[in-house]
């Protein structure tokens, strides 16, 4: 490191490389995000270090990274897509238990890689409110198999903040299992026999897995298996958990729940498909010469249970901000928001000008000349002096095809936006709101949150009709309306001062959101109407993750994404704090400091600006 290097920065390269060398992949990409960890293809998110690099902060970010590394090298996704049980509630438990594998054999062999994942699953356990959780339904029944296998594995009892949470399930699953889960620690250095173990105690515990192959069948499976597993030196195999050093290469990336929807479409295995063959249900007979294969037609004119569906909209709401709160709390809240914006204000403002100009620029930014009627030109009135014989010459301020535009700014009002990014978020679009209005451009604020933590009304609701399966959303939405679009500025400017009450953050649920303010832009009149969105993490919903599949909220998400670029005339723009966006949105930006979100937003806006002007005039549309 040389003497003028960020530490932070040589501590952020020197994780990137302890990634790399510990899967034994070069080709990781290794990005630092306030969202989540987790591993998506190739790509590793571990947290961003904090500045001071205090040892609680460096022991938590090494074990994230640390259980992502051990998922890269230990884990073979063609054995796990094979294996996967058929029910989401099963799922969820299998890959956690997974997890629990990789990370026992990194655990098992390596001190410190073992005091890091013990630090990181502390700090998860407690970030999830898990030492908070009195009843047994609160806790996912996934983590609590997850922290009972690797302690059957490893001897490590669950972390403090999960202890507690553990024990609620731990009589009932011991009375389920018995103790066939210390069986687990005999296959943990081969994931096929590991998952085909973990299946029977799932199926133990009355969850849907799906019927196994044949017996014969089977066996002549497995030795097909064990032939290539002969011949191919690098299938990802383990060979045991004495020497982790001398483990193979594993031959493809994980397939966590919240793996990229789209990788495993490029990859050719859907959902669906992966279910199918996973368990031995989906094979025809194989296709003719030059027929291409085509996957079972039973059942495609029934629904898809995975399809994404709310429980009950019942108890969803969209409130107006002003009646979420009494009136001199709102006006204390205000207060608080100009407060801070005398620090913000100079720089926002500097960036609003020069927007506002270039917005009026464009509006009006020619003259005719030579006209029977209009202005005066006085500079051609030295010609009338020479020759009184001439007429008068008069000019008129030529306008150009600037489109009646309507802008929505959909701000993510989680519970992980608390504090610095929702004060920045609310002054920004309160800027920003008051500086297009001057341009004559509408603005709508909106906001996105649910009524409660962990699901409300509907989860109750759910419970009290028997848990049925795939029950989709369990939680009850909020959204709700900072400042309408027809609503001038001076008169919801106390509404955005409700974004610094701390109680109104709680969970995220983008998908539906985002179509409920693309929905109130295709009801507008305007020629133009532009969805800026402003989020710092993925979907997040406890109860709704619980009994769906990992990646269920942001599988929707990404169909709506997918819909509004593709098919809708509104143009989409999104901007992550911390939270790499670009991956779900084609056009956004990723910001690591919540202080960049004001110059972002003007400046992403001038650009879509910009890119207008340049189509009207031929240009190409980017």
């Amino acid at each position: 490191m040389t003497e003028r290097e960020n530490p932070v920065e040589a501590f952020k390269r020197s994780t990137a490389a302890t990634v790399r060398a510990l899967s034994r992949r070069a080709d990781v990409q290794v990005g630092f995000s306030t969202e989540p960890p987790g591993v998506a293809g190739l790509r590793v998110r571990v947290p961003t270090p904090a500045r001071d690099l205090n040892p609680q902060d460096v022991a938590k970010l090494r074990g994230a990274a640390d259980a992502a590394s051990l998922r890269l090298r230990f884990h073979d996704n063609a054995i796990h897509l094979q294996r996967m049980p058929l029910g989401d509630t099963a799922r969820a438990a299998f890959d956690a238990m997974e997890q629990a594998r990789c990370e026992a054999l990194g655990a098992n062999n390596m001190p410190g890689i073992a005091a890091n994942l013990e630090a990181s699953l502390d700090e998860r356990y407690h970030r999830q409110g898990f030492d908070r959780m009195e009843d047994r339904d609160q806790v996912p029944l996934a983590e609590a198999l997850r922290m009972i296998a690797r302690e059957a594995m490893t001897g490590a009892v669950p972390p403090p903040s999960a202890a507690h949470a553990v024990d609620l399930w731990r009589p009932w699953i011991v009375d389920k299992l018995g103790s066939d889960l210390h069986g687990l620690a005999e296959h943990i250095g081969d994931q096929d026999a590991y998952a085909r173990a973990v299946r029977k105690l799932l199926a133990e515990l009355d969850m849907e897995v799906g019927n196994e192959p044949d017996e014969p069948e089977e066996s002549e499976e497995d030795e097909r298996n064990n032939e290539q597993d002969d011949n191919e030196p690098n299938s990802g195999q383990t060979q045991g958990s004495d020497d982790v050093q001398s483990q193979t290469d594993s031959m493809t990336s994980q397939d966590m729940q919240e793996s990229d929807e789209g990788d495993q479409a490029e990859e050719g295995t859907g959902e669906e498909g992966d279910t199918q063959m996973g368990e031995g249900e989906g094979a025809e007979e194989p296709a003719g010469p030059g027929q291409p294969w085509r996957p079972e037609a039973r059942g495609r004119n029934e629904p898809d249970p995975n399809a994404y569906k709310p429980f009950t909209t019942q108890f969803d709401e969209v409130v107006d901000a002003a009646d979420l709160c009494d009136p001199d709390e709102l006006a204390r809240l205000r207060h608080m928001l100009d407060q801070q914006l005398q620090h913000l204000q100079g720089v926002i403002s500097k960036l609003a000008n020069r927007l506002q100009r270039r917005l009026l620029a464009k509006q009006q930014r020619s003259w005719e000349f030579d006209l029977d009627e209009g202005i005066l030109d006085a500079a051609r009135l030295a010609r009338i002096v020479v020759n009184p014989v001439l007429p008068l010459s008069f000019k008129k301020e030529k306008e150009t095809d600037f489109r009646d535009t309507v802008v929505s700014l959909l701000i993510d009002n989680s519970g992980s936006m608390r504090g610095r990014p929702i004060s920045i978020a609310a002054m920004s679009a309160d800027i920003l709101a008051r500086t297009l209005e001057r341009c004559a451009v509408k603005v709508e604020v909106l906001g996105f949150t649910t009524r409660a933590w962990k699901g409300g009304q509907a989860r109750e609701q759910w419970i009290a009709s028997g848990k049925p399966p795939n029950p989709g959303r369990l939680n009850d939405l909020r959204h709700i309306v900072y400042k309408a679009a027809d609503q001038p500025w001076r008169r919801a400017r106390k509404n955005l001062g409700l974004m610094l009450r701390e109680g109104i953050l709680k969970e995220n649920i983008d998908g539906e959101a985002l179509m409920w303010a693309h929905n109130r832009l295709i009801g507008r009149s305007e020629q133009r109407r532009i969805l800026m969105v402003i989020s710092d993490g993925a979907p997040v919903d406890d109860s709704t993750l619980s009994v769906n599949s990992g990646n269920y909220l942001e599988r929707h998400l990404r169909q709506v994404i997918e819909y509004i670029e593709t098919r809708s005339p509104v143009e989409l723009v999104a901007i992550g704090i911390g939270h790499d966006v670009t991956r779900y949105y084609r056009r956004a930006v990723t910001i690591v400091d919540a202080e960049q979100l004001g110059g972002t937003m003007m400046n992403k806006l001038a650009e879509l600006f910009d890119e207008d002007d340049r189509r009207g005039r031929g240009g190409v549309w980017r």
